[in-house]
């Protein structure tokens, strides 16, 4: 479930990287907890970098460092050693540190559900106040659950939303961006004979093809599994939403073939001006940006069947707490002070990620580019990445939705229900 930034890349590229002006020592052994001078405590965090590496603007050593000195001067007698890894190594080394028994006080990362069967995080009741709870999106708190309990805390999320082009429009003809399937099939059209090599940019390449074919499967009253909990993957809604994509690519309205392009591909191209229409995240903003389109495109509803989706996809990570060194208390302070601070909005700010609580969505509303995306989200739909099963059916989806707008949609996804029933 974590969160990838810059076309699907994993994020960051620091390996280990200690921030040591930010604690007494660092070596995050349960031994050394305790501070000689004045009994501070010292917490060790290990989180997930969602920068550029060490040594740049945006790198999660700056951000955290940042946080971490603002926190340390309201809490003199808490230290905060922080601990950065790239995602590609993350999950990894904090397993070591696990079963070397040097657990981290702290862990922000995608996924918290591996530790709770072995007993090792704190309840979130034990570590976060009740107003900060209480302010939470209740849609993803949700997930933070193991069997009622609560053990995992959102910490960012993200969602999808339609970018398009507005030069590209007004070239085109095209006065406003679409809402139905129908109005996107007219505008892409339009964007071909005038001259765009890309109408719609379809990514359902390996990198993120679940992500991209879910929103259209919502767009249809679909997805994944049924209101019952069952996979439904090749269900009626399902297989006209393909064959409705398939007719875009048979006539030439999309990415060319679409199941061998990743999002990062596709985004590039949209930067480029090479495309009229895509969805995207949060995380598009500083690409599209970056390569000169700041005021140049606009942001609205995904499109769905009859109209715009009143509902996006979900996608959040993780901050959790264990237990091993007894410091809820501080904990506690730490927690609260990231949620009800500034450090919330930082992150958004910095990264274009959004908020998991009620007030940091407010406080963002007035962010226009960012508006679809905060509005959808308090009813986001998620994966069905509580199901065992996912683990199996997610990358088999990645590798072979792509061809259901190539070949016959009803075989592939009738395919995938087999693999899904199956796992």
């Amino acid at each position: 479930m974590r969160i990838k930034l810059a076309g699907g890349a994993a994020l960051g590229v620091a390996a280990m990287l200690v921030l040591s002006s930010c604690g007494s020592g660092g070596s995050g052994t349960a031994g050394d907890q305790k501070a000689s001078e004045g009994g501070a405590v010292t917490l060790k965090m290990v989180a997930a970098d969602y920068g550029d590496g060490p040594g740049k603007p945006n790198s999660g050593e700056t951000f955290w460092k940042g946080v971490v000195d603002e926190f340390q001067a309201a809490n003199p007698n808490i230290k905060v050693d922080v601990q950065v890894i790239n995602w590609n190594d993350i999950d990894k080394q904090v397993a070591t540190m696990v079963q070397n028994g040097q657990a981290p006080d702290i862990l922000q990362t995608g996924d918290y559900s591996g530790f709770v069967k072995d007993g090792l995080l704190y309840k979130v009741d034990e570590v976060l106040s009740p107003n900060v709870s209480g302010d939470m999106l209740q849609k993803f708190a949700e997930f933070g659950k193991v069997d009622g309990a609560a053990y995992g805390i959102p910490f960012v999320s993200s969602a999808r939303a339609l970018f398009y082009n507005k030069d590209l429009f007004a070239k085109a003809g095209v006065a406003e961006p679409p809402k139905t399937w129908d109005e996107l099939k007219a505008a892409a059209e339009k964007l071909k004979k005038a001259g765009v090599s890309q109408p719609f940019g379809l990514p359902l390449g390996q990198e993120e093809a679940q992500g991209e074919s879910f929103l259209w499967m919502l767009g249809n009253g679909g997805g994944y599994k049924d209101a019952s909990g069952k996979w439904a993957i090749n269900s009626p809604q399902n297989v006209e939403t393909f064959t409705y994509l398939k007719g875009l690519v048979d006539a030439g309205l999309t990415t060319p073939n679409p199941g061998t392009k990743d999002r990062k591909t596709v985004w590039e191209d949209f930067g480029a001006g090479k495309v009229g229409m895509v969805n995207g995240g949060p995380m598009s903003i500083p690409i599209f940006d970056a390569a000169g389109l700041k005021d140049k495109y606009g942001v609205a509803p995904i499109p769905g069947k009859s109209g715009p989706l009143d509902t996006t996809l979900g996608v959040m990570d993780w901050i959790m707490a264990f237990n091993k060194n007894g410091h809820a208390a501080e904990i506690k302070k730490f927690f609260d002070f990231f949620y009800t601070g500034s450090a919330a909005q930082k992150i958004s700010d910095t990264y274009k990620l959004l908020p998991v609580t009620t007030s940091g969505i407010q406080k963002l509303s007035g962010d226009e580019k960012l508006k679809p995306f905060l509005d959808a989200l308090p009813n986001a739909s998620f994966y069905p990445f509580q199901d065992p099963k996912w683990a199996d059916v997610n990358p088999a989806i990645k590798q072979t939705i792509g061809g259901a707008v190539k070949e016959d949609p009803a075989k592939v996804l009738g395919e995938l229900q087999k693999a899904a029933d199956a796992s």
